[in-house]
């Protein structure tokens, strides 16, 4: 097992980490009643007992995020399921908002959209900065069914426009991320990314958790 150091280490550089068959199969069982009626290319996922149980400090998954963070706690989880019903492909970006309580003008905090009753807006450069972008993947996923790829060491160019998303990019390597059922992937939130729709009729299932270990500046609060 990696040192915490070198992981830090490696995250700090890279932008990402990967731990390899980090979840155990009891908790991807969790995983997998959670988000069994999951269908869209994106569907924000609301407690339950099932995901409060495989998303708990004492679980595999909340063992793994405190080798980087001992304070993270999840703020945002989304069920991704690209099947040959939602066969989708988005363009290089980045994801810089985050889902909180309520609307409140606050400083810094813009872009404000409700969707499907919670308010999302976009924070300050410095939030997103201390946070943790994670991919668990419940499904075995490569090129062929629309793995996502990223822009390795991205996070470091800071927030960029969409128009320019792809040519940053290019500057960095890419890198096809691969993963076997149970993988987890922790990214830089600010880290460019995209994903091509899949050529087989196979789902690919992935989990994304935001995770944060500070609270938002009052009144605003995290909504999960």
């Amino acid at each position: 097992m990696q040192n915490n150091q070198l992981i830090e280490e490696e995250f700090e550089t890279h932008g990402r980490v990967w731990f390899r068959n980090a979840i155990s199969a009891s908790d991807l069982a969790l995983f997998d009643e959670a988000t069994a009626e999951t269908a869209k290319a994106g569907q924000r996922l609301g407690a339950s007992r099932a995901l409060d149980a495989a998303l708990s400090r004492d679980s595999s998954l909340g063992n793994a995020i405190r080798r980087l963070n001992h304070k993270a706690e999840p703020v945002r989880v989304v069920a991704f399921n690209k099947s040959e019903k939602a066969n989708w492909g988005v363009p290089w970006h980045q994801d810089r908002v985050i889902a909180v309580n309520e609307k409140t003008d606050t400083a810094g905090y813009s872009n404000w959209t409700k969707k499907s009753g919670t308010w999302h807006c976009e924070p300050p450069q410095s939030v997103l900065e201390h946070m943790l972008f994670v991919r668990v993947h419940l499904d075995d996923s490569d090129r062929s069914n629309g793995a996502m790829e990223i822009a390795v060491g991205s996070h470091k160019g800071g927030v960029v426009s969409s128009a320019e998303a792809e040519m940053a990019a290019q500057a960095y390597p890419i890198e096809v991320c691969d993963a076997r059922r149970g993988d987890v992937l922790i990214l830089k939130m600010l880290t460019l990314h995209a994903s091509k729709p899949a050529k087989v009729q196979s789902g690919r299932r992935v989990l994304r958790v935001d995770y944060a270990s500070f609270q938002l500046p009052s009144p605003l609060s995290w909504s999960i």
